[in-house]
């Protein structure tokens, strides 16, 4: 069976110690207070519940399974889950950096990002209930009418209800303009939807007795494409004015997907015939107002495969540990045991230190992003806010692609480590491995997310905020560049963050040429653009480690973080010469290719 121990303390390592961030707080009017005590405290506690009410549910809930009702379209979910929600929404955590004007606690965004890794790694299936509600809250946080934040987001933050995301339709995913859902307007100013959506997680069950549904529609003169969407709020049950309860909304399920891992989580098929919904901001402006929920989700898809990282990581390190296979290449290391355990083999530690190499990296990318969020929604400083949704802007195709992938590598490394015990369902590593496969698939594949990335994000403002990331590097690179101790960590990221200038040039060039270029390119650029933030932030974090060991501080904490730091620059970082060689390859290998895939 597998086991996980929250990691608190190099997540107090990287808030307190590299991103010093309750100084952050204390420009920020509304977190000024927040102290490190503070924060450590709470984070504490959610590991106590993240370990002990929710990981010991995540084997049984992924055999189990949810289960349709069809005669009444309603979900039960597997044994205990429903149980532990209403033990997470008694304990606060539901309304943790929820707006204290709606009932939240106001606590800022980055420890509820923490928190949310540890429930991932605990039980990603359970932890999408609530993860989604989160998006509907900021949704309607930022685009509701003040009647729908008053009706709607006091009870989302509570976790008495909780929140869905209906884009998706069986004809159309990532391409929203092909969306079919009709929205036709009503005499007292609501609408009427009808059509069907797919994929919706947590789309139906039985933890709350209402879910709010956000939900992509078009009106009856929309234009075509995406320019034509709107969106609306459709609960599952209608709520009168005082908050109550009133009749049921012929918004149904209509079947949950088999899928190959988060059984736990209902991936529901909703039927709207003639659900009543509100629309929330403008008309045919839908999709801007939906990507405040969509960005939530990426970041928090991102954080999904970060805590699958870290158990799968933890739970191999500990059989590497204990299993005997063979003796050392350099000769014998237990001597007292008819083997060696395979934490001597040099191929063992190189998957073992990759995986919590892409933990750490991770983890350090998403409380970096994190911080930024905060300073984006409560720093007094405009410029500073305006900077940091940029900074956010660039990042987060980064987060959802780069963290994703590297969670599939890490789990299906961390599965090796196992040998044939890892193909077997009771060790636990096969359902981290089948787990970590959807994030690299929903709120937009991968691919799409490095066509954003490059062509959005980079190219579509001439690189500048490509060039203040860039400027970042810089400064770290100016201040430890004569630091010889420093040098394995800088020189690297000195000559990427160089070589990225023309890198970028270079496809933005042959992309005014042939589009094609760029989306033949994107994939490892989007890469190469990861290992350029990992290596500023490992070597941020080596800065602080080699400080500490200078100053005379014996804790082993620090050598471990150097061994990490030093093993990324030497055995992961490298892969970006590779990388930009296949990007220059261009789209003609891919393109000019029509009796290969004939």
């Amino acid at each position: 069976m597998p086991s996980y121990q929250p990691p608190l303390r190099d997540m107090q390592f990287l808030l307190h110690e590299v991103f010093e961030v309750t100084q952050e707080f204390k420009a920020m009017p509304r977190h000024a207070e927040v102290d490190a005590e503070t924060v450590n405290a709470v984070l504490e506690e959610a590991g106590k519940f993240a370990s002990d009410v929710i990981f010991p549910l995540n084997i049984s809930g992924d055999e189990e399974g949810c289960t349709l009702n069809r005669d009444t379209h309603e979900v039960t979910t597997p044994k205990g889950f429903k149980q532990a929600y209403a033990q997470y929404v008694e304990g606060g955590w539901a309304s943790l950096s929820c707006d204290p004007d709606y009932g939240g606690q106001g606590l800022p965004f980055v420890v509820n990002q923490c928190l949310y890794e540890m429930l991932n790694s605990a039980n990603q299936a359970w932890t999408m209930y609530p993860g989604l509600s989160h998006g509907a809250y900021e949704a309607l946080h930022a685009h509701g009418t003040d009647a729908q934040k008053q009706l709607y987001l006091p009870k989302l933050t509570s976790g008495e209800w909780t929140g869905s995301m209906c884009l998706t339709e069986a004809h159309c995913g990532t391409d929203l303009g092909l969306l079919r859902t009709k929205a036709e307007p009503l005499p007292d100013g609501s609408y009427k939807l009808t059509g069907n959506k797919i994929f919706i997680s947590a789309g139906e069950h039985d933890f709350t007795s209402n879910i709010v549904h956000l939900v992509l529609a078009r009106l009856p003169d929309a234009p075509v494409g995406s320019k034509g969407i709107s969106l609306f709020v459709v609960p599952k049950f209608l709520v009168n004015a005082d908050g109550s309860l009133g009749e049921r909304n012929p918004i149904f399920c209509g079947g949950l997907e088999h899928k190959m891992g988060i059984h736990g989580n209902a991936t529901a098929q909703l039927n709207l015939d003639g659900a009543v919904g509100t629309m929330v901001g403008q008309p045919n402006k839908g999709l801007a107002a939906m990507f405040v929920m969509m960005n939530a989700a990426r970041l928090g898809v991102g954080n999904q495969s970060l805590g699958l990282t870290e158990v799968a990581f933890q739970n191999a390190l500990a059989y590497a540990k204990d299993r005997l296979q063979m003796r050392s290449l350099s000769g014998t290391k237990a001597k007292d045991k008819p083997a060696d355990p395979i934490i001597v083999h040099p191929d063992v530690r190189r998957m073992l230190l990759t995986a919590k190499a892409y933990a750490e990296g991770g983890r350090a990318l998403s409380t970096f992003c994190s911080v930024l969020i905060d300073k984006e929604l409560h720093h007094p400083d405009e410029k500073v806010r305006k900077d940091s949704a940029e900074l956010v802007a660039l990042l987060t195709p980064i987060v959802k692609a780069f963290i994703t992938d590297n969670g599939w590598t890490a789990t299906t490394m961390s599965q090796q480590v196992y040998g044939g015990h890892g193909f077997i369902k009771e060790w636990g590593m096969e359902q981290f491995v089948r787990d970590a496969r959807i994030n690299m698939i929903y709120e937009g594949t991968n691919g799409i997310q490095a066509l954003d990335l490059l062509g959005r994000k980079v190219l579509g403002n001439q690189g500048a905020t490509l060039k203040k990331f860039g400027k970042l590097v810089g400064r770290l690179v100016e201040e430890e560049g004569v630091n010889e101790k420093m040098a394995e960590f800088i020189n690297p990221i000195a000559v990427l963050g160089e070589q990225m200038t023309k890198f970028t040039t270079e496809i933005g060039f042959k992309g005014m040429q042939n589009p094609d270029e760029v989306g033949a390119a994107s994939v490892d650029y989007l890469r190469v653009a990861g290992h350029l933030v990992f290596g500023y932030l490992f070597a941020r974090m080596a800065q602080v480690a080699l400080r500490e060991i200078a100053k005379g501080n014996s804790d082993p904490f620090y050598v471990a973080k150097l061994q990490t730091a030093r093993f990324y620059f030497a055995k992961l970082f490298p892969e970006t010469a590779t990388l930009m060689r296949t990007a220059r390859a261009g789209s003609r290998v891919l393109m000019d290719t029509d009796a290969a895939l004939a």
